[in-house]
């Protein structure tokens, strides 16, 4: 691990061959003790203005006081270790470092100073130690992220259009991308570091368990995706950056909700229970308050769900489709998960559609009554124009797959929550996404540039969407179309997952929420 400053110390290190250096340097170590110099520290910050605009900060101390065996760290000595302030009679010199070398164990030595007759002095054994703090496994990990961030915030000054790092499978480019660079880093860091514990408490079918062949799909392929052996999951707890809850929400609804109640305290209860389980068990929800925790829910009810554990509201990382900014959703901690409909749970025939030249509806949707967005819109626009083509049933015969890759735009309106499987339905047709929501946060949009490849519409402006599709040139639609081919690889869904795929980039959007924090050891 690499010192949290650069900066030199303008002394011999303690173990210089120079044996004048080291009296002068014990020398005043005895002084220190001698003034009643208990412990000095320091502190050390910094700012991730390209991950999440985030303050992290930390401190670190070394004390003359022997730490209690049950506040003594046993772990492995970090190969390097952080520099320390070194007490000293003299203030000119007070914030001069020296260095710890290469796998240093904890080292005690006892220093007085004696006068002899002569008037020289000298130097003997006396009582007092000095305990050099050793690194954690967490403050390990904790310093590996830090290294991340400062990689990403290198790469994120490159402003091309394509990633400069090498990568045998993919690498990202063009517009589609907030910034390609520091996306591929981060994701290739990811592929590095990452780790996630998987809690084994818990049963099927409510735990470890999901659907995969509904509108809820992603949930229960992402559940049985973390289940299995893949590049991210540790069986070690130690060694994780994130812990995952692995309850499904669609499961709990299914089997503890009684129809038409409208009560969900069951459901809450059990996810309490859970919670409380684990954190008598384990040791990491409580060290970081839940900070370090996942849950994830493609159900209306996700957010209602975590409500009932504060913590899991206001400080866990929320893999939610229901990302919607005005019921608590924070883009900051949270993840707006993909909604994507698997009627059979594969996604073959799905994937493609027809040229732009052959594409004759401008725009199209098809769906029933389902929220106020969804009113308006077929209020205004159900079988009243061909070329914005609304219906709230299609015709017999009709395909509803066959309309979305006839079409240039598909309309993807919210439903009585904010996210909508048509988003993805459309991009997999290569038809361009008609977003029409209010606080709605579209997913990967921390590496995802949206409106290079969709058209986003406010609600108030549903009367308008003709004149607004028929703004879009045709040059400009050509663009779009062709990005939204590239940005579909992001959104596929793969079993076993492949590099960039859906599972992925959630796992990716996860990552990057964790770099967002610094979770500490707690001393007892």
């Amino acid at each position: 691990m690499k010192p949290l400053t650069n900066k030199q110390s303008l002394f011999p290190p303690l173990w210089s061959s120079s044996t004048s250096s080291s009296v002068l340097i014990l020398v005043l170590v005895a002084l220190a003790c001698t003034l009643g110099v208990t412990s000095c520290s320091f502190s050390w910050s910094w700012r991730v203005g390209n991950i999440l605009s985030t303050d992290y900060s930390s401190s670190l101390a070394f004390s003359t006081k022997s730490r209690p065996d049950s506040q003594v760290i046993h772990e492995e000595p970090a190969t390097e270790a952080h520099p320390i302030v070194r007490p000293s009679s003299n203030d000119s010199e007070s914030n001069e470092t020296v260095q710890l070398p290469p796998n240093q164990n904890i080292e005690k030595q006892e220093v007085v100073l004696n006068e002899k007759d002569s008037g020289e002095n000298s130097v003997s054994v006396a009582s007092e130690t000095i305990a050099i703090k050793r690194y954690s496994r967490l403050e390990k990990l904790e310093a590996s992220l830090a290294g991340v961030r400062a990689s990403i915030r290198e790469a994120a000054r490159v402003r091309n259009l394509s990633s400069t790092h090498k990568d045998l499978d993919y690498v990202p480019q063009g517009p589609i991308y907030r910034n390609a660079n520091a996306f591929h880093r981060s994701y290739l860091e990811m592929e590095k570091l990452f780790k996630i514990y998987v809690y084994q408490e818990g049963d099927p079918p409510i735990f470890h368990n999901g659907p995969c062949k509904s509108i809820y799909s992603t949930e229960g392929r992402f559940i049985h995706e973390m289940e299995m052996d893949n590049t991210y999951r540790t069986t070690n707890p130690d060694d994780a950056l994130v812990y995952f809850l692995p309850f499904s929400v669609v499961m709990l609804v299914q089997y503890l909700y009684v129809a038409e109640s409208h009560d969900t305290e069951s459901i809450g209860r059990t996810v309490v229970d859970y919670v409380n389980v684990i954190s008598d068990k384990h040791p990491f929800w409580n060290r970081s308050l839940g900070a370090d925790h996942f849950m994830l829910s493609c159900h209306d009810w996700g957010p209602r769900t975590s409500s009932y554990v504060p913590q899991l509201y206001h400080k866990s990382i929320r893999v939610l489709c229901n990302a919607n900014t005005s019921e608590g959703f924070n883009p900051s901690k949270d993840v707006s998960f993909p909604e994507i409909h698997l009627r059979t749970g594969e996604t073959k025939g799905l994937l493609g559609g027809l040229s732009p030249s052959r594409r004759s509806i401008l725009a199209f949707f098809a769906g029933r009554l389902h929220g106020h967005i969804r009113y308006m819109l077929l209020n205004e626009w159900k079988e009243r124009d061909q070329d914005v083509q609304v219906y709230d049933q299609l015709p017999q015969g009709v395909s509803y797959e066959s309309k979305l890759k006839q079409s240039k735009f598909c309309l993807c309106p919210s439903g009585y929550e904010v996210a909508s499987p048509r988003i993805v339905e459309a991009i997999y047709a290569e038809c361009v996404p008609v977003l029409i929501s209010d606080n709605y946060v579209p997913p990967f949009s921390d590496v995802l540039e949206w409106k290079s490849f969709s058209v986003q519409v406010k609600v108030k402006d549903i009367p308008n969407i003709k004149t607004i599709l028929m703004g879009i040139s045709q040059s400009q639609y050509l663009r779009m179309h062709r990005r939204v081919r590239l940005v579909q690889r992001h959104f596929v869904v793969n079993g076993p997952s492949k590099r960039y795929d859906v599972f992925n980039m959630i796992v990716h959007s996860i990552w990057l929420r964790r770099l967002n924090i610094r979770v500490e050891d707690q001393v007892k």
